[in-house]
């Protein structure tokens, strides 16, 4: 097999690394070209040596990884226990895979991430994909994706910052075999297909609008009226539902390719709206915007994300040839058994829609994925990367 995801909770864990070594030899011969693993918290004290076991073990030519606050392999997703995921690819055809550990460092011309792979040069956006593991508190991630946006146009980067530190230190994360407590860890991988999903667990309400008036984050007219003066005629219009959702938290979507000629799922970065300044009618986002911008507002609830994973994946399924044969998953720590009312969703979810194929991943502290053309974080959302078979 190509590919293989190996889940193990057993608790001590260096006896976790060999169970999930062990079924990954068994489903991949030979030397993977890429491994990634994920582990909760509970293995922070010793996953230094586990890693060094995986590393002399499988032999991969690159390994990364990081610690997360829950963790995703196949169909489980495992909350506030202990586990251990090791996802592992190889290819039957030449694959240039890059692995790359970036650091913030001051210069004398400012602050500069180093670290930076060669092979960024001369990537094929249609044939690399950026697989970027984060350390919350010390790498900054927007810096790193307008970087990317701003000189590497059309590559995809999807990954998530690492999580589950409950704020007493920083994060760790898997170099090939090193622990690291810094910065960011990452692989350029070129020459296989991969696909990216980003879902944003939102639908929209109402109509497309046009920003006719605003200055940084808050918006002052959408087609040539007041925020709160397009909500308010909005309103009656919403069902029941709608409403409760309306009330509990409102959600924004701007497009990001203004050229397309019609807008649908995937075509909009959701972003949170702050609040509402009643005297003025302005409506404040947690983003910036611009004149001309089109945008929508969106609610978010445990039916619309489960619509909306499903939704993208099936779009994805039927408009390919090729199948997925593997599944990188990366989901807001803020989804899981917090939002929906049953555990194992995103994982369940990828796998009705795509088979029983192998998945791994964990709960992060913001998930980063393609939208429209360009990388974003994101909260809230699963963004996946999916790998041709």
């Amino acid at each position: 097999m190509p590919f293989s995801a190996a889940l193990s909770t057993e608790p001590r864990t260096l006896q976790a690394m060999d169970e999930v070594c062990r079924q990954t030899q068994s489903r991949v011969s030979g030397p993977p070209d890429l491994a990634v693993l994920f582990f909760s918290p509970h293995h922070a004290e010793d996953i230094a040596g586990a890693v060094e076991k995986a590393w002399q073990g499988l032999q991969p030519r690159c390994l990364i990884g990081c610690m997360g606050e829950s963790i995703i392999g196949n169909d489980k997703e495992v909350e506030e226990n202990p586990a251990l995921s090791l996802w592992a690819g190889k290819w039957n055809h030449p694959v240039q895979v890059d692995a790359f550990h970036l650091v913030l460092e001051r210069t004398p011309d400012g602050f500069s991430l180093m670290g930076w792979p060669d092979s960024l040069v001369n990537a094929d956006p249609d044939h690399s994909v950026v697989l970027l593991l984060g350390e919350p508190s010390s790498f900054p991630i927007d810096f790193f994706l307008k970087q990317v946006n701003d000189n590497n146009k059309g590559l995809r980067v999807c990954g998530g910052m690492a999580s589950g530190s409950g704020g007493q230190g920083p994060c760790r994360l898997i170099l090939n075999d090193r622990v690291l407590d810094h910065g960011a860890v990452g692989v350029v991988v070129s020459g296989p297909t991969i696909r990216c999903i980003v879902s944003q667990g939102c639908r929209p309400i109402g109509r497309h609008m046009i920003i006719t008036k605003a200055q940084d984050n808050l918006i002052y007219e959408l087609g040539g009226k007041t925020p709160l003066l397009q909500l308010q005629e909005l309103w009656p219009e919403l069902g029941e539902r709608d409403r409760q959702l309306f009330q509990q938290g409102l959600h924004i979507g701007r497009v990001i390719n203004e050229y397309q000629g019609e807008f649908q799922r995937g075509d909009f970065l959701v972003r949170n709206v702050l609040g509402l300044e009643r005297s003025s009618g302005a409506l404040g986002l947690n983003d910036l915007v611009r004149v001309g911008q089109t945008v929508q507002f969106h609610v978010r609830d445990a039916e619309s994300a489960d619509e909306d994973l499903h939704a993208l994946l099936q779009l994805d399924v039927h408009a390919h040839e090729n199948r997925p044969g593997a599944v990188l998953a990366f989901s807001c720590n803020g989804r899981g058994t917090r939002l929906f009312p049953e555990p194992n969703h995103d994982a369940r979810v990828v796998r009705e829609e795509t088979g029983s194929i192998p998945v791994a991943g964990f709960f992060a502290q913001g998930e980063l994925g393609p939208v429209g053309g360009q990388n974003f974080i994101h909260g809230f959302t699963a963004s996946l990367a999916l790998f041709e078979d």
